[in-house]
């Protein structure tokens, strides 16, 4: 079949491609007409850039997709032709739904429910934390992670203050329910959080920046005993620094004693638990969360109003016009925040 695909076919070029496809499923495999695709900023422009050594060139770059079932493998049980499912394949008219298939919500606007991918990622930083109803947590970087990290740690209970540069994801942090938030451009981001925290400092800090620079910041703005919550990807950026203080502020109690975590999104199993499965064959067993059922609760959220994405879309597209945006994306980080391809037509 001819499929169309997004691809980058060397460091700094993108390309919308039309090639052959056998997209006959395996016993285990779905098929998807893919109908929304959504950007995941940090990790393809890093892939787009060269920056990801298990990206090599030519890449076919993808992170979340929402697409109607097509075809399943004969051994495919709770997901049939003609469902509506979230996966991670790649940007692509039709595509194999890798590693996850997760039903969406009747009703619910694929445009919409694909940045439950995106949300699949912020939560992470929330299941790993201590935080608790009433906590603070500062999020640094309001980016599709970061927002909705933010509005996540929201709903949990939690006072959040949101730090960024950048005015236009400010703006957007307002409309999606964030209401203390920081420009770090304009004023000292330690000072402003110390004001908020009525001098204490917040019990959790989430850097979602994927900049080396903001772990440095992070610590600076946790209270005594706090936590810092590692989520964005470095992808190999550098940065030169002393870091003295920083295992000083780890270890010393005087100096804070913060913790910090990884928050990887695969950190976790990708299925649920299966009460059928013996326990010594039931790996997910040991866990709570999983990938699976993280994706599950985000999609309600977002169907019930109370993750809101409409604000982060700021670009909705047609593949045709791939270029334009990863060059967007990469440019123009005030214009560029939600960027969703629209494959139905």
């Amino acid at each position: 079949m001819l499929v169309k695909q997004v691809v980058f076919p060397r460091a700094n070029e993108v390309q919308l491609e039309e090639v052959e496809v056998d997209l006959t499923p395996a016993e285990n495999e779905i098929v998807i007409r893919t109908l929304t695709t959504i950007v995941s900023a940090g990790t393809e422009l890093a892939c787009l850039a060269g920056l990801a050594d298990w990206a090599p060139f030519p890449f076919r770059p993808g992170y979340g997709a929402v697409g109607e079932v097509i075809a399943v493998g004969s051994n495919v049980k709770d997901i049939k032709v003609g469902d509506i499912i979230l996966t991670n394949s790649n940007h692509a008219s039709h595509a194999k739904a890798r590693v996850i298939a997760v039903k969406v919500p009747e009703g619910l606007d694929p445009i919409k429910a694909v940045f439950a991918r995106m949300a699949n990622v912020s939560i992470t930083a929330l299941r790993v934390s201590d935080a608790e109803l009433g906590d603070r947590v500062a999020v640094i970087g309001l980016g599709l992670v970061g927002n909705l990290a933010a509005q996540l740690f929201q709903i949990a209970g939690c006072e959040v203050i949101g730090l960024d540069k950048v005015a236009k994801r400010l703006e957007v942090a307002k409309l999606c329910g964030i209401e203390k938030v920081v420009n770090t451009e304009e004023v000292d981001p330690v000072q402003a959080v110390m004001e908020l925290t009525e001098g204490k400092g917040c019990e959790v800090v989430v850097d979602a920046t994927g900049n080396p620079a903001a772990t440095l910041l992070a610590p600076k703005l946790a209270a005594k005993y706090g936590e810092v919550i590692l989520l964005g990807s470095y992808f190999g950026r550098k940065l030169e620094a002393n870091v003295t203080e920083l295992l000083e502020q780890i270890h010393l109690s005087g100096y804070g004693c913060i913790t910090f975590k990884g928050a990887h999104e695969w950190r976790y199993p990708v299925k649920e638990a299966r009460e059928d499965l013996l326990p010594i064959e039931r790996n997910a067993h040991l866990y709570k969360h999983s990938y699976e059922r993280n994706a599950k609760i985000n999609l309600q959220l977002i169907a019930e109003g109370k993750l809101k994405v409409e604000p982060l879309l700021t670009h909705l597209v047609k593949p045709e016009q791939c270029a334009e945006v990863y060059f967007g994306l990469r440019d123009k980080p005030a214009e560029y925040i939600g960027v969703v391809f629209d494959w139905r037509s």
